[in-house]
């Protein structure tokens, strides 16, 4: 259910990585949480982003929910294809990212959790 070739935060996003941009997007468990995508807000290509900024918006009919980059860097794409279609996240939030960042500090992509390690943390998280 959670891809292994990803990484992951604590605020549910995923990354994936390709040299120094990564892809980020919302997991099956922050879209559960939210049920029903109605709305998604994203930056503007070429904001410069602080690692823990909310950088983007997901809504539902029950829930607004920040997205946080995990990283310090520069937007250097967004998916207008979930802002026309936000149930995209719905039916497939692996398939269907939300922006890509530039960044240049490898240190801050260590800090992601491993599919394994967010799994464990999902757990502690609902007892």
């Amino acid at each position: 259910m959670i891809p292994a070739d990803l990484k992951y935060t604590k605020s549910h996003e995923w990354v994936k990585i390709e040299g120094n941009k990564l892809r980020l997007g919302i997991t099956y468990h922050a879209q559960e949480q939210l049920n029903d995508i109605v709305y998604v807000e994203l930056p503007e290509v070429g904001s410069e982003v602080n690692k823990g900024d909310a950088i983007a918006v997901v809504e539902s009919v029950k829930a607004a929910s920040d997205v946080y980059s995990p990283v310090r860097g520069k937007v250097v794409a967004v998916n207008e294809e979930v802002v026309d279609s936000p149930e995209l996240l719905n039916e497939d939030p692996y398939k269907h990212w939300l922006v890509e960042i530039e960044f240049s500090d490898d240190a801050e992509i260590e800090e992601l959790m491993t599919a394994e390690e967010y799994e464990k943390y999902i757990e502690e998280e609902e007892q």
